[in-house]
């Protein structure tokens, strides 16, 4: 894998995984064939984590930025081959980076080195996770169209009532994180490892923000899980079968699309009802000059001319604030609450051969492991967090709530909104 940094400011931060360190763990394969049938993918936390990295490392705070290369079984599932960990070099960031590649073992301390290594991996994972996947690109990105819809449409205005209920409580949400989650000093930096250079690290990451990359199917190509696939009922093929993510989110994004598509082609029959439409030029404008402003000028934003650019603008905002919302947000729980699965911190670096740290890893792996990951206290507010997160209100209104078009369905809203539930 390359790196995507600048080298002047950066040195080579590119991988030193080699083909010796995966080619007799591919089934018989070789790299270039196991390439070309799709079956290597990776998990790249490198160029996201390496800017930070030194900084981050000052504070309790000691890990590393991690590549993981993983294979796609017969079986479906995918098997980590190896896990590189990378640190700023000690003579300077222009010198690059001082990297150790990490392949499985089941065998004594290298065992043991390995459940480490894959430590490491799952607190990058996790930080990523809460501040880029969860907070970036569900609830930041999602508050300009909220203030902009609130601003510029009319209450009566349809496509006011076709998002409003998507927006339920999002700005509620998002001021209360500002006030004990996400503020300085507060309860995401005591928890997750970027710490106070949580903020900047996701704000500098929105710098790659694309809308709309953040359809489901383009998300999913972009990410090289799947390919374009026209003879395929969502318009993509899955190159891994096994990712429920990817299978149920694409039925749920085609029932999405569905309903936007009838709804908004009730309102707008011709691109001229698009163009003549004042509140909703408005309110296009808006949330891209004011609320996007840094990305005002991207050549990416759809120009809201035709009925078609509105059903795909207005499937991809619905697919942001409610079902992808729900994917990084709501299973949280079950998974993360018990930590060893889901590190959220790393105390300390791989222990060397020679060092007291080494010794206790070899006698005693589990204290070792204990030592390196998320503190006690740590553990109980951060899991106490996703507790809380992982709830949905008491007052959540579903699909068949009355309340969805504030009581002002006509016969058409009934029927269209029908066919959306038995989607």
């Amino acid at each position: 894998p390359k790196s995507k940094l600048d080298p002047e400011a950066y040195g080579n931060q590119n991988s030193t995984i080699t083909a010796e360190h995966i080619e007799d763990k591919l089934d018989g394969l070789t790299v270039d064939e196991a390439m070309n049938n799709n079956k290597l993918f990776i998990l790249n936390h490198h160029d996201v984590l390496i800017p930070y990295l030194r900084r981050i490392n000052t504070t309790t705070t000691k890990t590393y930025a991690s590549r993981t290369l993983l294979f796609l079984q017969d079986n479906g599932s995918l098997k980590p081959l190896a896990i590189e960990l990378s640190l700023p070099h000690p003579d300077g960031d222009q010198f690059g980076v001082t990297s150790k590649v990490y392949t499985p073992s089941d065998q004594g301390v290298e065992s043991s080195i390995w459940q480490l290594a894959k430590a490491y991996v799952a607190v990058n994972d996790s930080g990523v996770h809460q501040l880029i996947s969860h907070w970036l690109n569900t609830h930041a990105v999602i508050e300009p169209f909220v203030i902009a819809t609130n601003r510029q449409l009319s209450v009566l205005h349809p496509i006011h009532k076709l998002l409003y209920p998507h927006f339920r409580d999002t700005m509620n949400i998002n001021a209360m994180a500002r006030q004990i989650l996400i503020n300085a000093g507060g309860v995401l930096e005591s928890t997750v490892f970027p710490s106070k250079f949580a903020m900047e690290m996701s704000a500098v990451v929105y710098k790659d923000w694309v809308f709309p990359d953040q359809a489901l199917p383009a998300d999913l190509v972009k990410r090289g899980v799947a390919v374009e696939d026209s003879s395929s009922p969502h318009g993509v093929r899955l190159l891994i079968e096994d990712y429920p993510y990817a299978v149920d989110g694409l039925e749920i994004w085609s029932a999405i699309k569905s309903w936007v598509t009838d709804y908004c082609s009730f309102y707008y029959g011709s691109d001229e009802e698009i163009l003549k439409d004042n509140e909703l030029q408005a309110w296009w404008k808006e949330l891209r000059e004011v609320g996007h402003g840094d990305k005002k000028n991207e050549p990416w934003w759809p120009e809201m001319e035709t009925p078609q650019e509105l059903i795909d603008s207005c499937t991809t905002i619905i697919w942001i604030a409610s079902a992808l919302h729900a994917a990084v947000n709501f299973g949280q729980y079950p998974y993360a609450g018990y930590l060893p699965n889901r590190p959220t911190v790393s105390r300390r670096f791989m222990p060397e051969p020679g060092t007291p740290e080494y010794e206790e890893l070899k006698k005693n792996p589990d204290k070792a492991f204990l030592k390196t990951i998320t503190a006690q206290l740590q553990t109980l507010l951060g899991v106490s967090l996703i507790e809380i997160l992982s709830r949905h209100t008491t007052d959540e209104i579903y699909l068949d709530n009355e309340s969805l078009l504030n009581g002002q369905r006509t016969k058409n809203h009934l029927l269209l909104s029908t066919n959306l539930e038995r989607s």
